[in-house]
């Protein structure tokens, strides 16, 4: 994705009179992918390295100095560009230092936000993405069988019929497939994220230091999710398909007491149906009784709905961008589909919004003992966590012994 930006405003003359001069481009790249995912993957790379005494050191240093290393980084291929620079083409040079910066903040933004999700549960990664794949195949189809009306200039093709119709069909299988999604991987943890008893590695991880390789088992046993009450179910039943289970299930009409006042056939008819209502004439056609709900599908609807209304305009940005500089796909790296920023155009809105979307609503917003543990880890070191352990024990004093 990076390098078919990249080659939008390179032109070959120019670069011609500056050999090497594109490889700024790429250093400026990895710098940014090596602030970026650093952060981000800091404390799971620890956690992994923690049974080998060499390594962790290593790595626990680089995080350390992670933010100046990055600095310095950026520093020298600022120094590298202001070298290169060439009399008469100071204007050509200085329009690509800003477009690099400009595509290495769309692109690293987005990952910023789809890393995470990950770490979260590959249910919030696989939902959002195949929302838009749906999206873009459902409003193909209804625009290409029944668009007649254009939506926007931008995008000629595209049509009302096809928007509405892609709409719908995304907000209906956000809902089917959240449920299909998250039963058919519940067994490997495939919608769950930062579990209980996880976040804050194994036992040699809080104390600050190296562990054994026999105590990493403690990763791997059985945990419970911060969120799984997402993805229980609740089940609605529905009356009219219900009643076909009260059929001969209910209590007779008790015997009339001999002094109750006479009433006719007709007004008997209708207490027997009251009391003991006939299955509808459809209920023998449905074997179920009513439809189980996880809150999860209510949130996925809520996807459907961004995927199939908002999403969409991150496609007519890419298109805008095209007629900018008179082109019709940003590469051919997909045959019959352009490049592969063609296809990540609309997915860039959406991880963004699914990130905002699980830390606003679905994320507990309470501090937990295991998120406060997991701070205590990442935050402090040996001796600062010796020291809350006799703090903690001093107050377990205080409270057993201290109070009558």
């Amino acid at each position: 994705m990076a390098s078919e930006l990249f080659h939008l405003r390179r032109r070959v003359h120019e670069d011609k009179r500056l050999p090497g001069f594109w490889l700024i481009n790429w250093y400026f790249f990895f710098t940014a992918m090596l602030y970026v995912y650093g952060r981000i993957l800091s404390q799971h790379l620890v956690n992994t390295v923690t049974s080998d005494k060499f390594f962790y050191r290593l790595v626990n240093g680089l995080i350390k100095y992670h933010m100046v290393i990055c600095y310095f980084l950026y520093i020298a291929g600022m120094m590298w560009f202001i070298l290169t620079l060439k009399k008469k083409m100071y204007k050509y040079q200085f329009g690509q230092y800003a477009w690099t910066h400009m595509i290495l903040i769309v692109v690293f933004t987005q990952s910023s936000f789809t890393v995470p999700n990950i770490f979260e549960g590959i249910f919030w990664f696989v939902l959002p993405a195949s929302l838009i794949a749906i999206n873009d195949v459902a409003a193909y189809f209804f625009g290409f069988f029944f668009g007649k009306t254009p939506l926007i200039k931008l995008s000629p093709k595209k049509t009302w019929e096809g928007f509405i119709g892609g709409s719908v069909a995304t907000v209906v299988s956000a809902f089917l497939n959240s449920a299909l999604i998250s039963r058919g991987g519940a067994r490997g943890g495939f919608r769950g994220g930062p579990r209980r008893g996880s976040r804050g590695g194994n036992r040699g991880a809080l104390r600050g230091g190296p562990t054994s390789r026999g105590s990493r088992t403690s990763e791997s046993a059985e945990v419970e999710c911060f969120y799984c009450h997402e993805f229980g179910h609740t089940k609605y039943n529905c009356p009219q398909l219900a009643a076909k289970n009260r059929k001969g299930s209910s209590s007779p009409i008790p015997p009339l007491p001999l002094d109750m006042v006479t009433i006719s056939s007709e007004e008997y008819a209708k207490l027997i149906e009251i009391v003991n209502p006939q299955p509808p004439v459809f209920a023998d056609t449905f074997p179920w009784k009513g439809i189980s709900v996880s809150p999860v599908q209510w949130h996925a609807l809520c996807l459907g709905l961004f995927a199939s209304i908002i999403a969409p305009f991150g496609g007519f940005f890419a298109s805008g961008l095209k007629r900018a500089f008179k082109i019709k796909d940003f590469g051919d790296s997909i045959p019959g589909h352009g490049g592969f920023t063609d296809r990540m155009d609309c997915q860039m809105v959406m991880a963004i919004f699914a990130y905002i979307y699980f830390q606003s609503f679905i994320l507990p917003q309470t501090n937990s003992v295991e998120m406060i543990l997991d701070q205590i880890v990442r935050n402090l070191g040996f001796k600062e966590q010796e020291r809350l352990y006799m703090m903690l024990g001093q107050i377990f004093k205080e409270e057993k012994f201290g109070n009558p």
